[in-house]
């Protein structure tokens, strides 16, 4: 999406095109980062009562500088400022998620302070975890808003935290897509339960709210309809697959972990979908108890994953479980081999 951004050449897209740019190569370093190995230890599945949160925001003053200047502390008052507001509910939110759903103690299992700077950098199209703490940016106004605004954004880019201090997965290839999924599905429950919404009442977006009324999409990604969230003059269609027939081969974006991202998300909403309910239970509790249980080489494919899921739903469900056939299922439909 950057990339197509940073390629325009018309006279009203130019402020667009730069502060593309300007993101990919800052996104370019953070992904080489992400690709090192992260020599941390796997927590346990199920932890002791985790603790409150302990949040902090910055504020970065259009500066690259990080963390900033203080606004925020657990339990402060609110400043005011839209962005610092968000971000500190937003860490809030996840923080809940992993307490509440899954006995986490925090991003790293074991208290992790959460950290936040917002207005991040002159127009700034992008919000990321470094490894230590949240950054935000304020997006350029014409086709991004603030990047506070999204909840699922905010869940999304903690959960690379989760992974990070857990499976580790190697950001490229089908480990990197793996890894990307992991932050969108952690990222939709943090929304949905903040929300309360069941499987069937959710949108599975993430991203939504991010564009400006000028961009022709409803989010960056759909989990139930990977390829639909946006079909713009701009920004272009949606490129995600939904299944392995349409896998993408490329070496753009680290061989693809943005876009191959969508057939793993797809498996997860139809599993949520068939059990129904809420889905940070049962297909949460199946793919938490995955990503945590110390299985997952740094190099795993879909077919290891998809199988991994599955024998985490017969050791939490049973074999033949209604849990344990919706997996096998889904993978089925996503044409992922078991």
């Amino acid at each position: 999406m950057l990339r197509r951004l940073a390629a325009q050449h018309e006279p009203r897209l130019r402020v667009i095109a730069r502060a593309a740019k300007e993101s990919l190569l800052h996104i370019k370093n953070l992904q080489a980062a992400r690709s090192l190995p992260v020599p941390v230890p796997v927590p346990t599945a199920r932890q002791a009562k985790p603790g409150p949160p302990k949040r902090t925001i910055y504020d970065a003053n259009s500066t690259e500088a990080l963390p900033g200047k203080l606004v925020r502390k657990e339990k402060g008052p609110a400043t005011g400022d839209a962005a610092a507001d968000e971000a500190y509910d937003g860490l809030g939110e996840t923080h809940a998620l992993y307490a509440e759903a899954f006995s986490r103690n925090s991003i790293d299992g074991a208290g992790l302070k959460l950290d936040a700077t917002v207005h991040y950098g002159e127009l700034y199209d992008n919000a990321f975890w470094n490894g230590s703490q949240m950054v935000f940016g304020d997006g350029d106004g014409e086709i991004f808003q603030r990047f506070t605004k999204s909840l699922s954004v905010i869940g999304h880019e903690l959960a690379h935290g989760v992974t990070q201090y857990t499976a580790a997965l190697a950001y490229r290839n089908q480990a990197g897509a793996l890894n990307e999924s992991m932050s969108d599905v952690f990222g939709a429950l943090v929304e949905q339960y903040a929300k309360k919404q069941s499987a069937a009442e959710a949108s599975w977006l993430i991203g939504e709210g991010l564009f400006t009324d000028a961009v022709q999409g409803a989010a960056l990604r759909s989990m139930k309809a990977p390829g639909t969230a946006y079909d713009d003059d701009v920004l272009g269609k949606d490129p995600q697959p939904d299944s392995m027939d349409s896998y993408v081969r490329t070496t753009a974006d680290n061989g693809g972990v943005h876009i191959n991202s969508g057939i793993p998300n797809r498996a997860f909403s139809l599993v949520a979908l068939e059990l129904g309910g809420n889905a940070w239970e049962a297909p949460g509790q199946i793919w938490y108890n995955t990503l945590t249980s110390g299985s997952l080489p740094a190099t795993c494919t879909f077919g290891r994953f998809a199988k991994a899921t599955v024998a985490s739903a017969e050791e939490l469900f049973g074999a033949g479980s209604n849990e344990h056939d919706a997996v096998r299922k889904a993978w089925e439909t996503v044409k992922v081999k078991l």
